[in-house]
């Protein structure tokens, strides 16, 4: 099982998945470069990742993986009816409004919990999430934001031949959208597109066995 943290979070955002299917499970856990005080990578981001994670599968020769990540269109997350010319449009707009920040201002972003206090219930699972913000390098949110809100992988699911079970949570975003908006977004394939590169995208620990 390889689990892929969301945007700014270390692979610790999994501890308790992993000490729940550890026994039936070899579980590898990915940190993002750039999050959570990993060294950031240049971009194209989700090309590296990419490219990374096959790598990583290769080289661990790692059978029938389950890969544990997120929305194959995250700019269409607020509804169906979001095109990705219209989410193109959103992410220029996002561009450069993250761009002009200066590191006080992000720092001041990340404390408030405007886009993360509603993921979490703990006051102290909030407090873990901000400091992984803080860690995080602030080119690579900004890559890492831009780029997914831009990518639609949703034909690019249609390739896969392989039997797979698509899970999904509506509710850690349960004040932009809801879950029938979530199951259309899924069902309505588009396009999406990613090129190679070098550098390895990924801090990784494989939890069956610490190391």
């Amino acid at each position: 099982m390889i689990l892929i943290p969301g945007l700014s979070s270390s692979g610790e955002t999994w501890d308790t998945t992993v000490a729940h299917y550890q026994d039936r499970f070899q579980c590898h856990v990915l940190t993002v470069a750039g999050f959570a005080g990993v060294p950031r990578v240049p971009a194209p981001m989700l090309d590296r990742v990419r490219d990374g994670l096959a790598d990583y599968i290769r080289k661990n020769q790692i059978e029938k993986p389950v890969i544990v990540d997120a929305y194959p269109f995250f700019g269409g997350l607020s509804g169906p009816e979001v095109t990705p010319a219209k989410a193109q449009e959103s992410v220029d707009r996002m561009r450069q409004y993250m761009g002009a920040q200066i590191q006080d201002m992000y720092e001041r972003y990340v404390k408030s919990g405007v886009a993360t206090r509603m993921m979490v219930t703990r006051d102290a699972d909030f407090e873990r999430i901000v400091g992984w913000g803080l860690a995080s390098d602030r080119t690579a949110v900004t890559d890492a934001m831009c780029e997914l809100f831009a990518a639609d992988l949703r034909d690019e699911l249609a390739i896969i031949k392989t039997p797979t079970l698509v899970l999904g949570t509506w509710i850690g975003a349960s004040q932009y959208t809801d879950r029938q908006r979530t199951e259309a977004n899924l069902r309505r394939p588009r396009r999406g597109c990613m090129p190679a590169s070098s550098a390895s995208p990924f801090w990784s620990r494989r939890c069956r066995h610490s190391w």
